[in-house]
């Protein structure tokens, strides 16, 4: 009667101790290559395939896995090039660990935050989903999960992994009033993920829930004083020119003379209707975004932003994770950023 293949038959198989066995699976250093050949291929000759990793992680007290949340549905995780950057960037440093990533929600496609609350997992990066009063986000540091937020919220114990958003938006700004320009608006990202669109007043304002969001609102005023913003229901090109229509369909004295998007994904969706509306850019009106994103669509135009280190970014905050659970603190990091003048910012219209 046959027996099922153990970690003890394939040590004593390769003429090693169990306990070299184990490490000669995991890929530890303290094996040598030598020794690791004779492991895999005693456990091939045997059809054992490998220690089950459910009891590795209960041995090892972790899980193996980092959880990453992103903003909205996961689908805009995929069709945004800065959120594709950042969790590119963010899995590169995981695979090198041999870690794991579960990519999570931000709205209601997200698991309750009981079910957050029971998820295995060794650390947490809040990829593009700052809100400053997120449950998940309460949950996990009540349950002592390591956490790693990307550019906000600013939480006493959670290491901040950060761009310096109103310095960038205020040298934006800078550069369109230089130019000329005094009658500007903000296309702004959702304040909150409740799919409200239109005009921000003050009571929305005091709502602004993201980081990013509120820094980058206070750079533009920072130059021009108060300045009308219009909010969008989520950071996609589609919003962007929805959004456009309304600010610059109008009679060309009411008409902003600049428009400052808060991503250059909704800059894009400007660029669009614009074209849509047979205004010129920048001759009628010009567009600034911000990111630095690779927009190939965009062909010869090339946008006036604030370029950030995207990817840089996505593997600190991988880095800092990794830090947290060997049980290291690491410090807070705030990346720079950079103005870039393109072909979509010029003077306003005489």
């Amino acid at each position: 009667m046959s027996t099922r293949p153990t970690l003890a038959s394939v040590a004593a198989r390769a003429g090693v101790s169990p306990s070299t066995a184990s490490l000669a699976f995991s890929g530890s250093p303290r094996v040598t290559p030598g020794t690791r050949e004779r492991v895999l291929t005693a456990a091939a000759e045997l059809g054992y395939a490998g220690p089950d990793p459910l009891a590795a992680s209960l041995r090892r007290g972790r899980s193996g896995v980092i959880g990453a949340f992103v903003g909205e549905r996961l689908l805009y995780a995929f069709r945004d090039p800065v959120a594709v950057q950042l969790l590119d960037g963010i899995t590169g440093v995981l695979g090198s660990h041999g870690v794991g990533l579960l990519l999570l929600a931000g709205d209601a496609g997200r698991p309750s935050t009981e079910q957050i609350g029971r998820i295995p997992l060794d650390a947490a990066i809040f990829a593009t989903c700052g809100l400053e009063d997120d449950p998940a986000l309460d949950r996990l540091r009540a349950r002592g999960v390591p956490l790693v937020v990307v550019e906000g919220p600013a939480l006493e114990g959670v290491v901040l992994i950060d761009i310096d958003d109103r310095r960038g938006t205020r040298d934006l700004a800078r550069h369109l009033h230089e130019l000329g320009h005094r009658r500007v608006e903000i296309l702004s990202m959702p304040l909150r993920l409740d799919g409200r669109c239109g005009p921000v007043d003050a009571a929305r304002r005091a709502r602004a829930h993201y980081r990013d969001v509120r820094h980058r609102l206070e750079g533009v005023e920072d130059v021009f004083g108060p300045v009308p913003a219009f909010e969008t229901a989520s950071n996609a090109v589609d919003e962007g020119a929805a959004a456009a229509r309304v600010l610059l369909d109008v009679p060309a004295h009411r008409r902003p003379t600049a428009v400052i998007a808060q991503s250059d994904v909704l800059a894009a969706g400007v660029l669009q209707a614009a074209k849509e509306l047979g205004l010129r850019v920048p001759e009628d009106v010009s567009v600034a975004g911000f990111d630095g994103a690779d927009l190939p669509w965009l062909g010869a135009t090339r946008l006036t932003t604030v370029v950030q280190p995207t990817d840089e970014k996505g593997r600190a905050a991988a880095e800092a994770a990794m830090e947290l659970v060997e049980g290291r603190r690491p410090p807070d990091l705030t990346l720079p950023v950079s103005l870039r003048i393109g072909t979509t910012s010029g003077p306003p219209p005489a």
